[in-house]
Formats: C-alpha cells, sequence, structure tokens
C-alpha cells in the first residue's frame, strides 16, 4: 500500500532532540482546512466540553439510590481525581501537540499506526452515536407528562425524528451557532438550581450529608452513574482543529470546564440531601424536579424540567459536534473515503453528521440502561489505546513540541494512568453478558471494517486521499517527517 502520509505537506516548526536530529513539531494555532470558518472561543469551548461530559445534574440522582448521600458526595469529589483530571490532562496535552481534527484517532495512528488509530475512530464513534442516541429520547420523557400522546407509538417515533432532523440542522449550521447555543442552553440549565440552592438554605440539615450504610450499596449502579456522568472529556480533540489557537485556548477551556462540572454535580447533591428527608428509593431519575416543587413550588419544578429537557439537546449538538468532525479528520488522513473530509458552506462536515445523525435514529429504540452500558463498554476500549499512546509518545518523542505538557516524567505519567486504567477493568467487568458480546461483535467488526476499505482504496472502488494542509507526520513509521 502506498505511503499515504508520506506527501503531507510540513506546516509546523522544528525541535531537535539531545541528539540534534532534526523532528518535526506542530505550530501553536495551526489547524487543517479550517482557516476561512469561524473558529471556536474559550467561552463557547467551556460549554462545548461541559455538555460533551455532563449538562448538569440531571441523572446523578441514581447515586444517592445506590450508595446514600455521604458516597454520593464523595464520589462526585474524588472520582474526577482518579478519572476525569487525568483524562482531562491527557486531551490537553495531545489536543495541544496535535492541533487537528480527528484528535484521539491521530493519537493512536501517530504511536501504535494507523490501523489501531482506526480502531480507536470506530469505537469512539460508536460510543458517540449509541450516548446521542439517548438524548432524543430523554427530552420526550420530560415532555410526556404534559403531552402524553408523545410517551410511545407513532407520535412518539415521529417525534424523535424530528427532533434529531432540527438539533442535526443546528450541527450544520456551523461551530459558531452550536457553541453559543450550549453557552445559552447551559445557563438556562444551571440557573434554577442556584435558585433552589438559596431557597433550601433555611431546610439545610449537615447531619442528612453523612448518612452511610456500607450494608446497602448497589456498587455496580454506584460506579456506573459516577462513570458516566464523568466521562468524554477527550471527546472535544476530535474538533481541536476548529478552535481559535488550540495550544491555549484548549487547556483553559478544559480547567474550566472541569470545575464548571464538578460543581454542577456536587451543589445540587448537596441541597437536595440536605434539605429533604432522605428516601433512597425516591432517588431517580427526574427527582430534582420533585425536590424543586417541594422547596420553591410548581414554578421552580417546571423550571428544573425545562431545563432537564433542553440540557438533552445541548448533549446532543455537542455530541454529534465531535463524532462528525471525527469522521472528517480520518478522511483527512486517508483513513475513511475522501467524501468524509468535504464540508458544507458553513465549515461543517456534512457526511459525517448524517451518518452518525443516522446512526441516532436507528439505535433510539434501545433502553437507557442498554445505552448507558453498551457506551461505557466500548469507551473502556478506547480509554485504554489512549493511555497506551500517550506513554508510548512520552517515551519516544520527548521533545516533540507540546504547546502544554503535563508536568510530570515518564515515571509521574505512567503512574497518573494506573488508577483510571484499573477503574476500567472494574468497569468491563461489571458488564451484563448481553452487553459483553454486543460490545465485543462491534469491535469485531471493527477490526474487519479497516482491512475492507483498504481493499476498496487498492481496487480504486472509493476514493481516498491525505489532505495537503495537516501537519507532518509519517503515520507508516510512526515518525514525525525529517525535511
Amino acid at each position: 500500500m502506498k505511503q499515504r502520509a508520506s506527501s503531507a505537506k510540513l506546516t509546523s516548526i522544528r525541535m531537535r532532540e539531545d541528539n540534534n536530529a532534526e523532528y518535526v513539531g506542530l505550530e501553536d494555532g495551526v489547524s487543517p482546512k479550517s482557516q476561512n470558518f469561524n473558529k471556536v472561543s474559550i467561552l463557547p469551548l467551556v460549554f462545548l466540553i461541559f455538555y460533551e461530559v455532563s449538562g448538569g445534574p440531571f441523572g446523578v440522582e441514581d447515586s444517592v439510590q445506590a450508595a446514600g448521600p455521604l458516597l454520593a458526595l464523595l464520589g462526585f469529589l474524588l472520582f474526577p481525581l482518579i478519572w476525569s483530571v487525568p483524562e482531562a490532562l491527557i486531551t490537553a496535552e495531545l489536543g495541544t501537540m496535535f492541533p487537528e481534527n480527528g484528535g484521539y484517532v491521530v493519537w493512536v495512528s501517530s504511536a501504535l499506526g494507523p490501523y489501531w488509530g482506526f480502531q480507536q475512530g470506530w469505537m469512539k464513534w460508536l460510543s458517540g452515536v449509541i450516548d446521542n442516541a439517548l438524548y432524543p429520547v430523554l427530552f420526550l420523557d420530560y415532555l410526556k407528562s404534559g403531552v402524553p400522546i408523545l410517551a410511545n407509538g407513532f407520535p412518539r417515533m415521529v417525534a424523535v425524528l424530528v427532533l434529531t432532523l432540527i438539533l442535526t440542522y443546528m450541527n450544520y449550521r456551523g461551530m459558531s451557532i452550536v457553541g453559543w447555543v450550549a453557552i445559552m442552553l447551559g445557563v438556562f440549565s444551571l440557573l434554577p438550581f442556584l435558585f433552589m440552592g438559596l431557597v433550601a438554605i433555611p431546610e439545610l440539615k449537615p447531619s442528612r450529608w453523612f448518612v452511610l450504610d456500607l450494608n446497602n450499596v448497589d456498587w455496580g449502579l454506584y460506579l456506573n452513574t459516577l462513570f458516566w456522568n464523568l466521562n468524554y472529556w477527550d471527546s472535544i480533540s476530535t474538533l481541536a482543529g476548529e478552535v481559535e489557537n488550540p495550544g491555549g485556548t484548549l487547556p483553559k477551556a478544559l480547567f474550566y470546564a472541569l470545575i464548571l462540572v464538578v460543581l454542577g454535580y456536587f451543589f445540587p447533591l448537596l441541597i437536595g440531601t440536605g434539605a429533604i428527608p432522605l428516601d433512597r428509593e425516591l432517588w431517580s431519575d427526574g427527582y430534582f424536579s420533585d425536590i424543586a416543587k417541594i422547596l420553591g413550588g410548581v414554578w421552580l419544578r417546571f423550571w428544573i424540567q425545562g431545563a432537564s429537557a433542553l440540557s438533552n439537546m445541548g448533549m446532543f449538538v455537542a455530541e454529534m459536534s465531535s463524532d462528525s468532525f471525527q469522521l472528517l479528520g480520518m478522511a483527512e488522513h486517508g483513513m475513511l473515503p475522501a467524501c468524509f473530509a468535504k464540508r458544507s458552506r458553513y465549515g461543517t462536515p456534512l457526511l459525517g453528521i448524517l451518518f452518525s445523525a443516522s446512526g441516532v435514529i436507528l439505535l433510539s429504540w434501545l433502553s437507557f440502561q442498554e445505552i448507558v452500558a453498551a457506551e461505557n463498554y466500548l469507551y473502556c476500549f478506547g480509554m485504554i489505546m489512549e493511555f497506551i499512546a500517550f506513554i508510548k509518545l512520552r517515551i519516544k518523542y520527548p521533545a516533540a513540541s507540546r504547546p502544554y505538557k503535563i508536568p510530570l516524567g515518564t515515571t509521574g505519567s505512567i503512574l497518573m494512568c494506573i488508577p483510571p486504567s484499573l477503574l476500567i477493568l472494574v468497569v468491563l467487568a461489571m458488564a451484563s453478558f448481553k452487553v459483553m458480546v454486543l460490545s465485543l461483535l462491534a469491535v469485531v467488526i471493527g477490526l474487519v471494517l479497516e482491512p475492507c476499505l483498504r481493499y476498496s482504496e487498492k481496487k480504486q472502488w472509493f476514493r481516498f486521499s491525505v489532505s495537503s494542509d495537516l501537519p507532518g507526520w509519517d503515520y507508516n513509521n510512526h515518525t514525525p517527517i525529517e525535511p
């Protein structure tokens, strides 16, 4: 097979190793094929990350049902240190080292080769599409109490389709629109919890926060709830090429988003568990709206229900942006047919959006529990490859340009990856047999799909090409291209 990456134009600056051999680093702020479109600035980027990861405290109620107030509160304080912080730090370092669309696909390709980069892209894209299938369904679940016809049957199917098309159109119109929509939805989704906190002050009893019963803990539900609500920090890397000055903007946005996400979970849980007598069985999806009614009345309940519904819209548009730009990045690197690299007049990846939307519609029949379990399983496989790629790039190319670098040496970086890796093994072990079989089947499809695409390229059934504007890196030999 021809050396598809060897003709890539060098748009980078030179770095020197200790042995004076020249290597190619990546220039701050340079990103391929998006120079003529509006870039995403730091504030919209913060809220895009917020919606990639969180979207607000909707869905954290199960942590209280599973483990009680104390473990729920501790979980959303300590779990980010074990999982979210390492993932966000790796995203900041590698996202600025490779400031281009494709994100983690490019990282793994650079460290392990294009075959495994494709597997990373396949598993992460499928995980993202499965995740996105959840949001139109949840949006309608919040509305069906007021509009019963949306509860099931043909009207619900039509509503899912129409909602998916509307949100997909937002993605088509460009990243600047998506970013500002995320800001507006984020503010609207978080404000009612600030009001709830104010009206709850007279009712707070700190002793309720320390309730603990280790003999009555559903560890599977507890860990899955924490994991699902605190992952996907790396998703923003797939559209790093659309970010204004990614070398400086991306690390700051990840830092601010981390604070916003943790506070957005911890504060509502602190208010809800401290102001209301504990009944763990009531703590399930939607219980915050009931707490709002008790503390503030019907108007606050309606506000939180509306915020919950609109939060799902924000998560949908953010996730679809990452999924579609990931496919564009893979096409720019010759992993997918060149048609996936084609942009609309708004700078968005037209075919990537259509494929992602089609996947959402086809998977919308799955149940909430099946969606969460399946996406977590595939996501874990992808994260293992990211950790390996991060360590290998640190060891093999320590002097390559990294506008942001985690202030740890090689040993410290390895130690940082051990706790989240152990957590991944726990999540994989807890999966049901059905989820395990379906997820492994999806992995096998990816293993077969890549050689099929290479065969189609050889037979010229599809046109593949590498963007001439990509930073210079030889993916076949896993080394920077020397000038």
